[in-house]
């Protein structure tokens, strides 16, 4: 194995799957791409019909957060790593770049944090692994979220 895609978003789950790709590569010695996507267009609340206007995404120092704590936490395991922000929905991006770099793997989480987490939940992992033909590392998150007491 040469080359693992490891997508991130800064999640819980996402953050327990670089670490599982991380020990991963260090085992196989082989290199870590960090992929996180963000959308290509934000969407902007409207005065008038309840139309929503487009805008193009500008990527953020947020948008790149996940990416560099993931690269920080390579660093550590001494595993040769580099970082792609991507543009675009999820699925087709972190499969289509996979491909592009003829990954071995693809290492994802089983849950992130989208829009709509609470009706979403997974169906990015669900959706690489439907899509891909290439081998899809799920990694279950074993995060017990903390209940909230009021």
């Amino acid at each position: 194995m040469k080359t693992l895609v490891i997508a991130t978003d800064g999640s819980p789950e996402a953050n327990e799957a670089v670490e599982f790709g991380l020990d991963l590569a260090a085992d196989q010695e082989a290199e870590a791409v960090f992929v996180h996507v963000v959308p290509a267009v934000d969407l902007l609340p409207s005065a008038g019909f309840g139309v929503a206007a487009a805008q193009e995404h500008e990527p953020s120092d947020e948008d790149r957060r996940s990416l560099e704590e993931a690269r920080a936490l390579a660093a550590e395991h001494g595993v040769e790593a580099k970082t792609v922000l991507l543009l675009g929905d999820p699925v087709d991006e972190i499969v289509a770049y996979a491909d592009s770099i003829d990954a071995d793997l693809i290492v994802i989480g089983s849950r992130g944090h989208g829009g709509l987490k609470s009706a979403l939940l997974g169906s990015v992992s669900r959706g690489v692994l439907h899509e891909s033909k290439r081998p899809v590392l799920v990694v279950r998150s074993v995060h017990v979220p903390t209940p909230v007491t009021t």
